[in-house]
């Protein structure tokens, strides 16, 4: 009979996150995970078998907390949706949504798990490549939808495209993150937010 697991998923998941977001994946030994996590190497094998389970487990988890927050703050009537759409784009270019063990204060440690992990392993990694294309994806869509919002409500052009703007915001939000890590100021994150809110196209008056 298999022993009962003895220990907090979450949490162990969160610190292996933290472990994958702070020295990368290839930097990151089983033995790394264990320190981090409290779990012995047996432990990691049988739960999670070994590195890569853990790592597809902890963007899972990162992927549904990632799926939560722009659909709250992007979906609502019509009439409200540019007002939301700059509100999230000021918030979103100063950071993702961590675990709750994960410092807010720490810029690169703010941004996105999934990013991170594509650009290292993504290439030659089908499974990593898959949850950050979904990661991409949930923020993408809620965007796009709060952008079909605010077409319909007379406040974006509506001949523009709503999922190439969404994307480009996307990519704006994604920059903002390494220009942050790197010690630009929140008023820089803040104005590279305002500016790419400005290049959303208006309705053109006859």
């Amino acid at each position: 009979m298999a022993r009962p697991r003895n220990f907090d998923r979450d949490h162990v998941l969160h610190a292996a996150e933290r472990q994958f977001r702070t020295s990368g994946y290839n930097g990151t030994s089983v033995d790394d995970i264990s320190a981090a996590t409290g779990l012995g190497r047996g432990s990691l094998y049988a739960a999670f078998d070994g590195k890569h389970g853990v790592l597809l487990e902890a963007m899972s988890g990162y992927f549904g907390r990632l799926a939560q927050g722009p659909r709250k703050m992007l979906d609502g009537p019509d009439e409200g949706a540019l007002e939301r759409l700059h509100a999230y784009l000021l918030r979103a270019v100063h950071g993702v949504p961590l675990a709750a063990d994960v410092p807010a204060s720490d810029r690169a440690g703010a941004a996105c798990f999934a990013a991170k992990m594509a650009l290292e392993i993504g290439a030659s990694d089908p499974e990593v490549k898959r949850l950050a294309n979904d990661c991409f994806s949930v923020v993408a869509t809620a965007v796009a939808e709060c952008v079909r919002a605010a077409q319909r409500n007379g406040d974006i052009d509506p001949d523009a495209d709503p999922d190439n703007l969404a994307y480009l915001l996307l990519t704006v939000i994604r920059g903002s993150e390494v220009v942050g890590a790197n010690g630009h100021s929140p008023d820089r994150l803040t104005s590279i937010a305002e500016s790419a809110f400005a290049l959303l196209p208006r309705p053109r008056h006859t």
